[in-house]
């Protein structure tokens, strides 16, 4: 039912901050007012990330306090309070509003509460399983004996932070193959949008395509509810994989799992090198 609850908040929670962005700016612009400006800095600073993050998909983690969104909508809760309430209880509503879903959103949202997967023990052996990648080739785990690995679960392709993530990876690519590393990028989107996504990266990158969230079950990093409501009719299934790395060893060792318990915070290439320095004997 959280789950549920969080997928509605987050199809909300956007189109609302952009929509009171734009209504406090007309305000504004027909009569400057403390208040209005107060509404305008409690909204506009996530309705402009929400807007930065889909459509340049650049953003692969940010700070987990968002610590400049949070001082200015502090700002702005505190000056739609300007002048007397009973001549602006429609702006003194909205800048509370902008608040308490902000820090929904800071706190509630962006943290999954997650336990650590069991199976996913530093020193245990990666559990076996299989698939088929972008491309219909049979994919197992035994593939990967012999190299160190970079296994990425990755939501979909709706996800920026994902593509921003996989971008970074790919744009990275270098260094990792120097180590010869492979990347495996696992998601359990349909194989169509799999395929669309490994056309867009010029490296040796697979993309794994978890039919069924089979891979994640089997791992314990499922996550029920997790696309954002009515996207669905995107072709997605609302079920999707909480974002994990795991990274192995030439021994099929697990040496990093990294189970982050904000969408927001992912790991970065060097940590993935970093892991596997003592192996390579770096």
């Amino acid at each position: 039912m959280n789950n549920l609850l969080k997928s509605v908040f987050i199809s909300a929670y956007g189109p609302y901050a952009v929509v009171v962005t734009f209504i406090a700016a007309q305000k504004l612009y027909d009569d400057l007012s403390p208040g209005w400006l107060g509404v305008l800095l409690s909204h506009a600073p996530m309705g402009l990330f929400f807007m930065w993050v889909m459509v340049l998909r650049n953003l692969p983690r940010s700070h987990p306090w968002l610590p400049a969104i949070s001082a200015i909508t502090l700002a702005g809760v505190l000056l739609s309070f300007a002048g007397p309430l009973d001549q602006n209880i429609v702006v003194v509503v909205l800048g509370i509003a902008g608040a308490i879903a902000y820090l929904l959103y800071l706190f509630w949202y962006s943290r999954f509460h997650r336990a650590p997967a069991t199976a996913l023990r530093i020193g245990a052996a990666l559990p076996e399983f299989s698939a088929t990648d972008s491309a219909g080739t049979k994919f197992n785990t035994e593939d990967l004996r012999g190299y160190p690995a970079v296994l990425l679960f990755y939501r979909g392709n709706w996800c920026p932070l994902c593509m921003a993530q996989i971008k970074e990876i790919a744009a990275s690519y270098k260094s990792l193959a120097e180590k010869k590393i492979q990347v495996i990028l696992i998601s359990p989107q349909p194989q169509t949008k799999s395929a669309q996504l490994a056309k867009r990266f010029d490296a040796p990158m697979r993309f794994v395509v978890d039919v069924d969230n089979r891979i994640a079950r089997q791992l314990g990093i499922e996550w029920q509810h997790s696309l954002p409501a009515g996207m669905q009719v995107l072709g997605y299934n609302s079920e999707s994989v909480l974002p994990t790395v795991i990274v192995v060893d030439a021994t099929g060792t697990i040496v990093l799992a990294d189970q982050t318990d904000n969408y927001r915070i992912r790991p970065e290439p060097e940590t993935f090198i970093a892991a596997l320095a003592p192996a390579s004997g770096r």
